[in-house]
């Protein structure tokens, strides 16, 4: 079921979303040749904390794997998302995609980047500008009257011809009062099919893009969801709310 929410719990949500931008560009800052993912979850974790909100991610369970221990999300090239936290160095020229989940008032906000740690390749470059760009031209699909699926096609569509490939065993979502609500968000789709999108919904839109082919895999850790041919992958995530008749980005600073 997709819950519709009223004005005072999208102004719940949209504050839990503020922090988590605010979160990610701290991170940003931070993200450079030399420093560990350790370090930048602490950073996250201190940040979330003193704004008395919660880590989402941290302990978060799911069936097979151990709780995520980590309050971001950190993933390195070929780790697509779900990236643990360690004392893993950042290198010049690598992706780094956080993910960053927030609580704070029993509603969810959560988003993601992607940075160049240093110099990027001409090829990794370009797959940060296209996946980036597929998230806002997605966005620009979300109004109400569209259906999910044409979503997935703004961002298919673009990568697609780009060169590039969409994810597929992994999609956006509603978010709220819990971090994962219906209706699912695929990144790739048709025209004109899936929920109607009306006002009061909110969801996170992601796009999860490869450098080489869509396949990916899990990693023996349970969590981290790795390409299959090695090659590098990018991540944006915005969450938004149907307000208006059009989306609204809850995450964007």
């Amino acid at each position: 079921m997709i819950l519709i929410k009223t004005k005072k719990e999208i102004d719940y949500i949209r504050e839990s979303c503020k922090i988590v931008a605010e979160t990610l560009q701290l991170v940003k800052r931070y993200a450079e040749e030399g420093k560990t993912t350790l370090e930048l979850d602490q950073i996250a974790e201190d940040y979330i904390r003193s704004n008395n909100a919660v880590p989402a991610f941290k302990g978060y369970s799911q069936s097979g794997s151990f709780d995520f221990p980590g309050s971001i999300c950190s993933s390195i090239d070929d780790e697509v998302v779900h990236g643990i936290p360690s004392e893993r160095v950042l290198k010049n020229g690598e992706i780094l995609s956080v993910d960053v989940g927030v609580e704070k008032n029993g509603y969810f906000g959560d988003a993601a980047i992607s940075i160049a740690v240093g110099e990027l390749d001409m090829e990794k470059k370009r797959l940060m500008e296209i996946t980036e760009k597929s998230l806002y031209l997605a966005i620009e699909q979300a109004v109400t009257g569209n259906r999910i699926g044409d979503i997935g096609y703004a961002i298919q569509h673009y990568v697609e011809s780009a060169g590039f490939s969409v994810v597929r065993d992994l999609c956006g979502h509603g978010m709220g009062k819990y971090l994962h609500e219906e209706p699912q968000i695929p990144n790739y789709g048709k025209p004109s099919t899936g929920p109607l999108i009306k006002n009061g919904m909110t969801f996170a839109i992601e796009p999860m893009i490869n450098l080489g082919k869509y396949n990916v895999h899990v990693a023996d850790d349970g969590w981290t969801v790795l390409t299959s041919d090695g090659k590098a992958s990018c991540h944006f995530e915005h969450s938004v709310a149907i307000v208006d008749g059009k989306a609204e980005i809850l995450s964007k600073i």
